[in-house]
């Protein structure tokens, strides 16, 4: 039988507005009858979930029988190192190395034979020991090679300490600073090290400077008192500039000290102005800076060294065009940019030659930038992916134009790319926006497929949806969703509204006053590949913000899904943002708007929140799964809205899982990765 979850009714007023939360007693993570309630919610997943197991069983064995277990990456060389990582079958975590480098290519690497002379720099198998949860934060090499940064989690609530390893001999340094965020940057001379921590919010809000050795407390170079903004910090790739960066969702600020001199003061680049993000590079004698200044898509500009607040335009805003990143590099610059849902290069040689694009030959395809850690080199790494091609790496030639691939990520089991298909549909939105749709099927498959009785049926789908913060869901490629794939599935990506697919007006037209456009743009999504014959049978999967459009379009249009699976879901949206005493809250009335003081927002979030807007009618069944020690989304938060499922809406079944010892990611081991994913496919198979 299903728990039922007591009712503790709490009421609130807003704006002149009074609400009964019946469930907000959980969020009370140290209350024994709360730890009580999820376990019982596990054991009923379990037991409503156990006919599944076989399947669950086989759909591991076929993410784990297509997987080199014993791989490497492809190294990155850093001054007179080369760095890689690699995996070991059996074991959960990846270990980090590095070999000196002989020559301007990287070495060749077997999985299963380290090379002479390799040096592992972290065994994250050997940090992690029995503790069932481990990530992480940063792990970055000073610049002359001879100390290691590196910071770890053992409980999944993103808080890491920071330790210092001697690279030249072993030794782990007495140094040891508990409670930093992500990230860090060493001075040039590999002395002083800059991190960050966070306040109550879970904001990354000071950036503090650490000399080796030193006995002196930590200084804090900047402290940022706006609740709005982070900061973080980083090193050029010239080496020559630390890079103190402060920005909230709509507006930063930079700051930038010589890394040879660590103890002077950062110096703003400009001062913040609202609605206007940047962000620079350093490119010998002048500063690369992309910005948004009167250029909504951004463009490209130039500043001196001695004056970085003067831009100069080097590349100037096109409204087809949303500039993303810049790299500078001694000869020339790579810029990646977004274009017609796709990613691109852009290659500005510094030799006078005109700028020109990298051409790529799938339809849909996915491209980064990516392991350029080296300032003075003629090569250009690229990151490289699709719905149907593997991870891959490869370096472009900037002085012959040829692309050469170094690596292509290995799938066991005969898998070959051809037998797959890549296309883009296009659905009409309500106001008439045409919204992107992008599907991957097995090669051949009709519109029409042939159900278990032989009678002819359209193919079950898939759909995944974000739409949030301006992140784009760009094609990408998955071992594990060939075990849908090769069962006739359709899997398909809805390109909605609040992410940036299409630039930065995309994004805006999805967020504040204008978020109701991700959920009826994936409904638009669904109701397409209906109505084109793609699928009769569609399961909704989302996770964070996208989990918040799961719960948004279950409410919606419950009668277009065959299940819902929502991951970590930001369900209860209007409760946590109307709360600035939770982490984050502050900083994302940018993204959603300000409902405590503006009651505009409040009516309007309240209008789509799911938590709020809970039905009595039939709603599909929806697997919802979290993590105890999430810091981005709080467990109670589905906890909350499943217990409203199931006392006020018809159909189901509503299940939650909630894993115990896990952070916003789920489970850290990659095998248990592979048991968490093989559960939420088993799921997905049986529900279509």
């Amino acid at each position: 039988m299903a728990p039922v979850a007591k009712k503790v009714p709490v009421e609130r007023t807003h704006h002149g507005d009074t609400v009964i939360d019946e469930y907000a007693w959980l969020l009370k993570k140290d209350d024994p009858d709360t730890i009580a309630y999820l376990e019982a919610e596990n054991a009923y997943t379990q037991e409503m979930t156990a006919h599944l197991k076989d399947l669950q069983d086989t759909v591991f064995q076929e993410i784990k029988s297509r997987t080199l277990e014993t791989d490497l990456s492809v190294p990155v060389r850093r001054n007179a190192w080369w760095y890689y990582s690699r995996t070991e079958q059996g074991k959960q975590y990846g270990i980090q190395c590095r070999v000196a480098a002989d020559g301007d290519s990287p070495p060749v690497l077997r999985p299963g034979e380290p090379l002479p002379g390799e040096q592992v720099l972290l065994d994250g198998n050997e940090l992690a020991g029995d503790s069932p949860f481990f990530s992480i934060g940063t792990s970055t090499a000073s610049p002359d090679g001879t100390k290691l940064a590196y910071s770890t989690d053992y409980k999944g609530d993103e808080r890491f300490t920071l330790r210092f390893k001697n690279l030249e001999t072993g030794e782990l340094l007495p140094d040891e600073i508990p409670g930093v965020f992500y990230g860090g940057a060493w001075s040039a001379d590999g002395s002083t090290f800059f991190y960050t921590t966070i306040d109550d919010a879970w904001r990354p809000y000071r950036v503090h400077r650490h000399t080796l050795g030193s006995d002196e407390d930590d200084v804090i170079v900047y402290q940022e008192d706006d609740e709005r903004f982070w900061v973080g910090i980083g090193l050029t790739r010239s080496l020559r500039y630390l890079t103190l960066s402060a920005g909230s969702k709509i507006t930063s600020e930079v700051r930038i000290l010589d890394a040879d001199d660590p103890t002077g003061e950062f110096t703003v680049v400009r001062p913040r102005r609202t609605g206007v993000e940047y962000g620079l590079d350093h490119a010998g004698d002048h500063f690369l800076v992309l910005h948004n200044d009167g250029a909504v898509n951004f463009e490209l500009a130039t500043a001196p060294v001695a004056d970085p607040a003067s831009w100069t335009p080097l590349i100037g805003h096109r409204e087809d065009t949303r500039l993303l990143d810049v790299d500078a590099f001694k000869d020339h610059v790579a810029v990646h940019f977004r274009r017609d849902g796709l990613t691109g290069i852009r290659i500005l040689p510094g030799d006078g030659r005109e700028p020109y694009e990298i051409p790529f030959p799938e339809p849909l395809y996915d491209v980064t930038p990516s392991g350029n850690a080296e300032f003075e080199t003629s090569r250009l790494r690229l990151g490289y992916t699709s719905l149907v091609t593997p991870p891959s790496v490869y370096e472009y030639d900037l002085r012959t134009g040829e692309l050469i691939l170094l690596k292509r990520k290995p799938v066991l089991g005969g898998y070959d790319p051809a037998d797959y298909e890549q296309f883009r549909e296009w659905a009409t939105a309500e106001d008439g926006t045409k919204v992107p749709i992008s599907i991957v099927v097995k090669k051949g498959a009709d519109r029409t497929g042939t159900d278990r009785t032989g009678a002819d049926r359209p193919a079950p789908t898939v759909l995944y949806g974000y739409g949030s913060y301006e992140s784009s869901m760009d094609p990408y490629f998955s071992v594990a969703r060939l075990s849908l794939l090769d069962r006739g599935f359709v899997f398909a990506i809805a390109h909605v509204r609040g992410g940036g697919e299409m630039g930065r007006r995309w994004y805006e037209d999805g967020k504040l006053t204008k978020k109701k456009n991700t959920f009826t743009d994936f409904v638009a999504c669904a109701r397409h590949l209906k109505a084109v014959g793609w699928s009769s049978r569609i399961v909704a999967r989302g996770g964070s913000a996208g989990g918040l459009l799961m719960g948004a379009v279950a409410n919606l249009a419950p009668e277009l899904f065959a299940g819902v699976v929502a991951e970590v879901p930001f369900v209860d949206a209007l409760n946590t943002i109307l709360d600035p005493s939770l982490p984050l809250t502050v900083i994302e009335w940018d993204e959603w708007g300000d409902p405590l003081h503006d009651p505009e927002v409040y009516a309007y979030m309240k209008s789509y929140s799911p938590y709020e807007n809970v039905g009595g009618r039939p709603y599909p069944p929806i697997l919802a799964i979290t993590s105890l020690n999430d810091t981005r989304v709080f467990y109670h938060e589905p906890a909350k809205w499943i217990a409203r499922l199931r006392g006020t809406a018809g159909g189901g079944p509503f299940l939650l899982k909630t894993e115990m010892g896990a952070g916003h990611g789920g489970r850290s081991g990659r095998y248990d990765a592979w048991h968490e994913e093989a559960f939420a496919l088993s799921w997905i198979l049986d529900r279509a």
